[in-house]
């Protein structure tokens, strides 16, 4: 097997639109063309990629049902504009947690969505 890329992830969500709305409004995602699949849902496009998926927490998941996922931590970004961002995530009112990487070089952020999924945003330094 040789893997290319990481394709998507998956966040369930109790709240469809609010999860929509946190990808897009914080994070700066689009909605996109999503498959006429046989529940709801939203695909969050980053460019021509639907990077995250968002589905209920009652739809069935690519590999089936599952009580958890394990020990899934968080997913992350790579990002632009640090100070832009933290703006943005001060005045909506988004609690982040900021680490800075001296070799190499990298500011971070770390923000949960309206689902409690931990998002990391690295910002490498020119």
């Amino acid at each position: 097997m040789s893997l290319a890329a990481l394709h998507h992830v998956t966040v369930q969500s109790e709240d469809l639109e609010a999860a929509r709305d946190f990808y897009r409004e914080i994070l700066g995602l689009e909605v996109g063309f999503r498959p006429d699949l046989s529940f709801p849902g939203y695909w969050m496009y980053l460019g021509a990629v639907p990077v995250v998926h968002i589905v209920p927490k009652s739809a069935a998941i690519g590999g089936g049902g599952s009580e958890d996922t394990g020990p899934f931590d968080h997913f992350a970004f790579l990002a632009k504009d640090f100070a832009r961002t933290k703006a943005r995530l001060e005045a909506k009112g988004i609690a982040y947690r900021e680490n800075h990487i001296a070799t190499p070089p990298i500011d971070q952020l770390f923000l949960r969505d309206c689902n409690n999924v931990m998002i990391e945003l690295n910002f490498p330094q020119s």
